[in-house]
């Protein structure tokens, strides 16, 4: 397909990344409410990361193939705006639970929703955009993570205090609403050329299979994520029970944390990539696994720190590091397969990534607290959490693998 004009093609990325920032402050929300959840409810650190994890990501990752499909036959936008009141309206649910298995339900049906809301966007970034300047578009893209997940710290600390932790899914959930009705009406609802077709799934999977970047570059995701996903969920437990922070000293201290350093990593990553792929696909996979590997002494340090200023120093520069690889990774997986593939691809790609990344990771840190707890009380999270620094040094490695296999399994020369 022809792409639209500069205009239109920034009113469909900024109403994309609207629609990522919503996703995530969504599925982030229970990082800091989590708290008051536990107090009332009686829930135990593993219950929690059951529910944060498993809950969200069983269905999250197998449920994007499926939706992912439809999309690259029937059409992107139709699929987005359905996941986005879909993922609203469990969000809102969540306020309404009286116990744990209730709110686990509820978190499935928001990871239900927001299966149907990651790679169809991807698709439709790739094909609007030029494929010299798609890792910073996707690095725009990718602002809505930092961006979402600072928003729920904020608000959801905030609301949490000033009414309660029900009122505060109700609202955010709502949020979701207008953003679905703007899609809906703004962004073209079209699939690839109809002359190319769609791929069979199995015929899409057994391509990438095939590529030893893709596992390379799937699994060294997934574990950077492990670490993404299990700190942001357990670093606010860390801040209430190290620091003593309230629920919104917690919103305000890490919230600002996630954003800077959060938007300065994704950005800057992106921009280099995307200036060192031009000559060689090789930066792509080769840029995160360094900024992977420089992750874990500035974590080791932060988390050591007594300071909290000095600490938030060193957590925002954490933070960049850790979140380099979106928008560098994501687009050399785009560069895999032929575009009417893209949206299957990046399907297979996050079923790996957010199934480890987010089932594994936010449960291991917080069973590995509860039996900690015992022995070393309030520094038990902290330990669990240096102990897990270990997933990004194995995606460094993961990574710079791939580095080596980039180039002859890409699709075209240009990534």
């Amino acid at each position: 397909m022809s792409r639209p004009a500069n205009g239109g093609s920034g009113l469909i990325l900024g109403l994309l990344l609207a629609a990522y920032t919503l996703n995530f402050l969504d599925r982030q929300i229970v990082g800091i409410l989590k708290i008051p959840i536990k107090a009332e409810l009686g829930l135990s650190d593993t219950q929690l990361g059951l529910m944060g994890g498993i809950a969200f990501a069983s269905v999250y990752s197998t449920l994007a193939i499926p939706f992912a499909r439809y999309a690259d036959r029937k059409g992107r936008a139709r699929v987005i705006v359905l996941a986005i009141a879909t993922w609203s309206l469990f969000t809102g649910l969540c306020g309404l639970v009286t116990s744990f298995w209730q709110l686990f339900v509820a978190r499935m049906g928001v990871g239900v929703g927001e299966a149907g809301g990651v790679a169809p966007s991807y698709a439709l970034i790739a094909q609007h955009v030029a494929p010299e300047r798609r890792a910073r578009a996707l690095a725009i893209f990718f602002l809505g993570i930092p961006i979402g997940s600072a928003l729920a710290l904020f608000f959801g600390g905030w609301l949490a205090e000033a009414v309660d932790w029900r009122a505060a899914f109700v609202v955010i959930g709502a949020a979701g609403l207008p953003v679905a009705w703007l899609i809906a009406r703004y962004v073209p609802d079209a699939a690839p050329d109809p002359a190319a077709g769609a791929a069979p799934f199995f015929q899409v999977l057994a391509e990438l299979a095939a590529k030893p970047s893709f596992w390379l570059l799937s699994l060294g995701a997934a574990s950077g994520s492990i670490c993404g996903y299990g700190f942001g969920f357990w670093l606010p437990s860390f801040f209430s029970e190290n620091l003593g922070l309230s629920l919104t000293g917690i919103g305000a201290y890490y919230g600002s944390i996630v954003l800077v350093g959060g938007a300065a990593g994704i950005w800057l990553a992106s921009l280099v990539s995307d200036r060192l792929g031009a000559a060689r696909s090789a930066a792509y996979p080769a840029v995160p696994g360094v900024a992977f590997l420089l992750s874990v002494p500035a974590y080791f340090v932060a988390m050591s720190s007594a300071s909290p200023g000095l600490a938030w120093l060193l957590f925002a520069f954490a933070q960049a590091l850790s979140l380099a690889w979106l928008g560098p990774i994501t687009t050399a997986v785009q560069g895999l397969v032929a575009p009417s593939r893209r949206a299957t691809a990046s399907a297979c790609f996050l079923l790996f990534v957010n199934l480890i990344g987010i089932g594994f990771g936010t449960f291991v840190f917080g069973f590995a607290a509860d039996r900690l707890r015992p022995a070393y009380g309030a520094d038990a999270m902290r330990i669990a959490i240096l102990d897990g620094l270990g997933f990004y040094v194995l995606a460094a490695l993961l990574c710079g693998l791939a580095a080596i296999t980039i180039g002859r399994d890409a699709e075209s020369p240009n990534i």
